[in-house]
C-alpha cells in the first residue's frame, strides 16, 4: 500500500491522538480479558488497522531520509561561507557516507568534513567515534591543501579530543580506521587526547553555527550514524 505524506500523517494522528502514550495505556487497560472471538474487532476499534501500520512503516522510511536530506543540505548552505576567492569545487558527497569519496568536500584548496549534530554532552561514544574518524582521516590526508572540520558547535568536540578517551575504545567498532591507526602509530598514543595534542595544528574545526541557525538549537542525528561506525 503506497500512501501520500498527508494520509501518513492523518492515519498516524488518528491513532496516537494527541499523546501516544496516554492512547497506548487505554488500550493496554482495555484489552485485558479479549479472547480470539472479539480480538480482531477489537483491534479495529482501537483504530490499529494494517493501513495505520503501513501509515508507521512510510514515515519510518521518510524519516530515515530526513537526516541524509539534513547533511546535504547543511553542505550546500555552508558553500558560500566556505569558498574563498578564486577556490573550485572539485567535489563534494551528499549522501550518506562519502559514497565512494574520500571527503564531503574538496576544492583547489582545501578538504573537509561536515557534522551537523547537536552534542548535549554526557557519553556520546558514536559521535565521538565518528567525530575522530573524521579528525585522523583529514589529518592523515597527504596533501597540500587545508583540512577543515566544520561542526554544528565545537565546544564538546574539542573537549573530547582535548580528553582522556582510550583509543582502544574510540576504534574498537572501526576495523579500518583502526588498522590505519595503528599502522601509522602503533602503541604511540594511549587516548584520544595524547593523539590530538600532537595533531592539534593539523586540522582546522570550525563552528558553522552562525550559517545555520536553523539547526542550531535542534538535535541532528548523524546521517547512518551506525553503519558509518561500522566502516
Amino acid at each position: 500500500m503506497k500512501l501520500g505524506a498527508d494520509d501518513v500523517v492523518s492515519r498516524l494522528a488518528a491513532f496516537t491522538g494527541h499523546d501516544l502514550t496516554r492512547t497506548l495505556g487505554a488500550i493496554e487497560s482495555s484489552v485485558r480479558g479479549i479472547g480470539a472471538e472479539e480480538s480482531a474487532a477489537f483491534v479495529e476499534n482501537a483504530g490499529a488497522g494494517r493501513e495505520v501500520l503501513a501509515a508507521a512503516a512510510e514515515m519510518k522510511r521518510l524519516a530515515g531520509q530526513i537526516n541524509v536530506t539534513i547533511h546535504a543540505l547543511g553542505i550546500l548552505l555552508c558553500l558560500p561561507h566556505v569558498l574563498e576567492q578564486g577556490e573550485r569545487v572539485e567535489y563534494v558527497s551528499l549522501g550518506a557516507g562519502n559514497t565512494g569519496r574520500r571527503f564531503d568536500l574538496e576544492t583547489n584548496l582545501r578538504v573537509a568534513e561536515f557534522k551537523f549534530i547537536r552534542w548535549r554532552g554526557g557519553p556520546e561514544a558514536i559521535r565521538q567515534n565518528s567525530i575522530f574518524k573524521d579528525y585522523f582521516q583529514l589529518a592523515d590526508h597527504e596533501t597540500d591543501k587545508r583540512k577543515n572540520l566544520y561542526l554544528l558547535g565545537t565546544d564538546h568536540a574539542t573537549a573530547f579530543l582535548k580528553g582522556g578517551r582510550a583509543l582502544n575504545s574510540v576504534l574498537s567498532r572501526n576495523e579500518k580506521v583502526r588498522a590505519l591507526f595503528r599502522e601509522r602509530f602503533g602503541d604511540k598514543y594511549r587516548t584520544v587526547g595524547d593523539y590530538y595534542a600532537d595533531h592539534a595544528g593539523t586540522v582546522t574545526i570550525e563552528d558553522v553555527s552562525p550559517w545555520l541557525s536553523e539547526l542550531a538549537e535542534d538535535l541532528i542525528e548523524e546521517p547512518g550514524a551506525d553503519a558509518l561506525a561500522e566502516e
